[in-house]
């Protein structure tokens, strides 16, 4: 298994101000879906950072996204370690399929991969 990203999530109300802010910095939006939009450095493009209001079909909002090449496998692995599973492995409308665990901080990272058509 392969990890492909990580994001960092920012739980805020505040996306135009945190698109403005980022902005200066060189990034630019790439997502948005209301709930959450992703900025990107263009010279870079897995240089990301997500802004989210709340997840929508989670409980918790994740504190940090990692995209893995093989989602299904890096389920099994957080499963048989006996790591806490927050949100079960499922596909989401968007496009991707993911499962979010808790590290052993306590933070909640959501595990996905991106759907092929």
């Amino acid at each position: 298994m392969a990890v492909r990203r990580v994001v960092p999530n920012i739980q805020s109300e505040a996306a135009q101000e945190h698109r403005e802010f980022y902005g200066l910095l060189g990034f630019e939006e790439v997502m948005n879906h209301g709930w959450i939009a992703t900025f990107a450095s263009p010279s870079q493009p897995n240089a990301q950072i997500s802004v989210m209001s709340h997840d929508k079909t989670a409980p918790v909002a994740p504190d940090m996204s990692i995209e893995v090449d093989d989602v299904d496998a890096a389920y099994e692995v957080m499963r048989e370690s006996g790591a806490e599973i927050v949100l079960p492995l499922q596909d989401e409308e968007w496009g991707v399929r993911r499962f979010f665990v808790r590290d052993p901080g306590g933070r909640v990272v959501n595990v996905l991969g991106h759907r092929h058509a």
